[in-house]
């Protein structure tokens, strides 16, 4: 039984270019291909579209991920062990993120204000004061700053709700550009960088192409900054970086 590059893509919800770039890098070849030059996959392909997936959701980079799947003395049943260790620990993250989020809907419901450490608990173990205090040591005596707190000073729970969710929102296409291959200097890659300054100048503080390029450049030097942008897929903060600058650049 083999399937077409469209019903694959449709059993594994993923799109039918990641398919095509998984097979141009040599990470996922179809074994077979139709008289028409169409690519064909089968079983085994199938079972490794899935370890692919697998890694991927754990965010392993694709290089890591073809070296633990073409490694000739990996054991599958160990890949499944390592899969299941690994997941259980994010199942116990999003538990708790969950658990944050009801936690959230309950203090709306009920006219609760929630405290600053409230308001970013979905991000897991982060101290909000560190990120407050390193923000008023490196910028403290700036206008940004200043606009910045009284911007902020002013945001209901809705406002912070709005916030966080376009920040999923954009993480989540940010990943998925990232994982079709797309170019930092590309024309998507691009655009995502615009939308992130337009971000902050909506809900922060005017932020210009050489203001957001000099903060591209924090998101890889500060440990905390890189740790989080790294959270959304392995090497995001400096395709972040190098995508502002191209962003910046193309608005020069």
């Amino acid at each position: 039984m083999s399937y077409s590059v469209g019903q694959t893509a449709g059993f594994a919800g993923i799109t039918v270019r990641t398919l095509h770039h998984y097979d141009e890098i040599g990470l996922l070849c179809p074994s077979a291909r139709s008289r028409a030059g169409h690519r064909r996959y089968d079983d085994a392909d199938l079972d490794r579209l899935q370890q692919i997936l697998f890694y991927r959701e754990l965010g392993f980079p694709l290089d890591e991920v073809a070296v633990l799947l073409d490694d000739p003395d990996a054991d599958p049943q160990e890949h499944l062990r390592r899969q299941h260790r690994l997941l259980t620990a994010r199942i116990e993250r999003l538990q708790k993120m969950a658990a944050a989020v009801e936690h959230a809907m309950e203090a709306r419901k009920m006219g609760i204000n929630l405290t600053p450490e409230e308001k970013f608990e979905l991000f897991g173990a982060k101290d909000p004061e560190a990120y407050a205090e390193e923000a008023e040591r490196r910028w403290g005596g700036t206008e940004t700053y200043a606009e910045t707190q009284r911007r902020t000073a002013g945001y209901t729970k809705e406002d912070w709700r709005r916030i966080q969710a376009e920040v999923a929102d954009w993480s989540a296409r940010f990943a998925a550009l990232m994982e079709e291959g797309e170019p930092a200097s590309g024309e998507r890659a691009m655009d995502m960088a615009e939308e992130h300054r337009r971000h902050i100048s909506t809900w922060f503080y005017e932020c210009t192409f050489e203001i957001h390029r000099g903060i591209g450049e924090t998101y890889v030097t500060d440990e905390r900054f890189r740790e989080f942008y790294d959270s959304i897929r392995p090497g995001a903060a400096e395709f972040l970086r190098d995508a502002i600058a191209a962003n910046t650049a193309r608005h020069g």
